[in-house]
């Protein structure tokens, strides 16, 4: 497992994730300040196995299997 991948691409999936949730949350009425916290909290769990399962997707097409020095 590439771990800095797995990082970036955690980043990039977390702030989307959140940020969908909170946007279904805040149309459909619950604006209150627990249910955004309870859906950053949910976008950020859900963010965990769908940045792992895109890594492995990655690696899997053979990207980052032989490293690049300059």
């Amino acid at each position: 497992m590439n771990w800095q991948l797995f990082s970036a691409i955690f980043t990039i999936a977390s702030g989307v994730t959140i940020g969908v949730l909170m946007t279904i949350a805040l149309v459909t009425g619950f604006d209150e300040a627990q249910h955004i916290v309870t859906a950053a909290i949910i976008g950020l769990v859900l963010s965990i196995p769908i940045a792992w399962i895109v890594v492995k997707k990655l690696q899997s097409l053979g990207v980052n299997k032989t490293p690049v020095t300059p």
